[in-house]
């Protein structure tokens, strides 16, 4: 064996006889090459001995297969023993009657890092980031899908609230803090598309929606059941292509979806597609990962947006279009945006698409961006009545939807309605003031 397999920490398991090794079946024998490919030298003549010893001879399919797996591979996948595995099965002969002797154990390691993100060699290094043991790490990542299946709530992962039309599941408070973690410490550190603006720091909806302001036309579109649509398969992708090994990429793929319990989706037919595993809306991790799913559909929505010579921008769900469109050209750019977004696994729910000239109320997330961007006029008229009313019968009696904290809930309202509009808000802190007794 050469030194190469000494220096990776593998463990070899000589193989008891018997009837299934005896009609071993190709996906057995393809995993087992792989791991023995791995344990040693990427270099022909290493390989051909470990094939050999996985078998007990060499058979005559084997030198053409390690030809094979050279020219696909110039450097040892040890990221990916799966892949490796199913190149192997798809050249495999028809039957493999061969006995395999001897199975060996690799580790996976992380090949290559696209950006300054924690380096997961293998599912140890994982759990000792999140600070869990292993078996604990098995429990949050839901593999025995416990959480889809049980009908005890102690047991599950996720609380379940219905609001109207969408299905709010957020995490206990264990599984929770890991997906900030991983939120803090993994995906924050991945870019987002420039066009992207939602739960992206130093963006907003004042971000996403000024680069419309004055425009002739504004398209906006919405992306249907946003979150739903990022499958785990998708989420999966992403973690790969963010370097980590396969066994690592599926356990975080895990930790930050969820399958919906049957009984919580009783009675909402609508919501079939949240039986499959998808991003939680409610989980912390999941703004970030939609973000990430969706650059390539920024990215082509961008490339569209020149071609037609308008800007574009998103924030979550939220599409937006605007520059000088006739109607036949606005219509051909919907129309092109569903086509993209469809095959890049999205959406566009068509009750929602607005087109808005310079004679109607441009409106993008709350904003109306005729000139510049700014809550509607109408906000302000009846925040600015809430705060006089505050100020002459005080908090307690303007409180007429029980806000637990209405001060708070105020003061919010007022950094909102005034941001951009320095007279708006001095006005409104004044009567904010006069209302709580005290300087703004």
């Amino acid at each position: 064996m050469s030194t190469a397999a000494h220096r990776r920490p593998s463990t070899a398991l000589r193989a008891a006889p018997g009837r299934h090794d005896r009609a071993t079946s190709g996906r057995a024998a393809a995993q087992a090459l792989a791991l023995a490919f791995l344990a040693t030298d990427w270099a022909r003549p290493a390989l051909l001995e470990a094939g050999a010893a996985t078998f007990g001879r060499r058979p005559r399919w084997l030198g053409p297969l390690v030809t094979a797996v050279l020219r696909a591979y110039r450097e040892p996948p040890a990221d990916r023993p799966r892949e490796l595995a199913g190149f192997i099965a798809a050249r495999l002969p028809a039957t493999v009657p061969q006995r395999i002797v001897l199975r060996r154990a690799v580790p996976t390691r992380t090949v290559r890092m696209r950006w300054d993100t924690p380096r997961l060699d293998d599912l140890a290094a994982l759990a000792e980031f999140l600070g869990v043991e292993g078996d604990r790490l098995d429990w949050y990542a839901d593999r025995r899908e416990i959480n889809r299946k049980t009908g005890t709530e102690r047991l599950r992962h996720y609380r379940y609230t219905w609001r109207p039309n969408r299905l709010i599941e957020a995490p206990k408070p264990r599984l929770r803090a890991l997906q900030r973690r991983l939120l803090d410490e993994v995906l924050g550190r991945v870019p987002v598309h420039p066009a992207a603006h939602g739960f992206v720091p130093g963006r907003s909806v004042h971000t996403f929606a000024a680069p419309h302001a004055g425009k002739a036309v504004v398209v906006r579109l919405d992306l249907a059941a946003y979150f739903t649509s990022v499958s785990v398969s998708r989420v999966y992708g992403l973690f790969r292509a963010m370097g980590y090994p396969e066994p690592v990429a599926h356990a975080l793929a895990a930790l930050c979806t969820t399958a919906s319990p049957a009984d919580v989706l009783r009675g909402h037919p609508e919501a079939f597609a949240l039986r499959a595993p998808h991003l939680p809306q409610g989980a912390p991790t999941s703004p970030a990962l939609a973000n990430l799913c969706t650059y390539r559909l920024d990215r082509r929505l961008a490339g569209l947006a020149a071609a037609f010579g308008v800007t574009y921008t998103r924030y979550a769900d939220d599409l937006a279009f605007s520059g000088d469109l006739g109607p036949a050209e606005t219509g051909r750019l919907i129309g092109l945006v569903t086509a993209l977004a469809a095959a890049e696994g999205f959406r566009v729910n068509p009750a929602k698409t607005r087109v808005r000239g310079r004679g109607d109320r441009q409106r993008l997330a709350g904003l109306v961006v005729n000139t510049q961007p700014a809550p509607p006029r109408d906000e302000y008229d009846r925040l600015r009545a809430i705060l006089h009313n505050a100020a002459r019968d005080g908090l307690a009696a303007a409180n007429r939807d029980g806000h637990p904290d209405f001060a708070a809930h105020l003061a919010g309202r007022i950094a909102w309605v005034g941001h951009g509009r320095p007279a708006r808000a001095a006005k409104l802190r004044e009567l904010y003031s006069a209302a709580v007794g005290t300087e703004w």
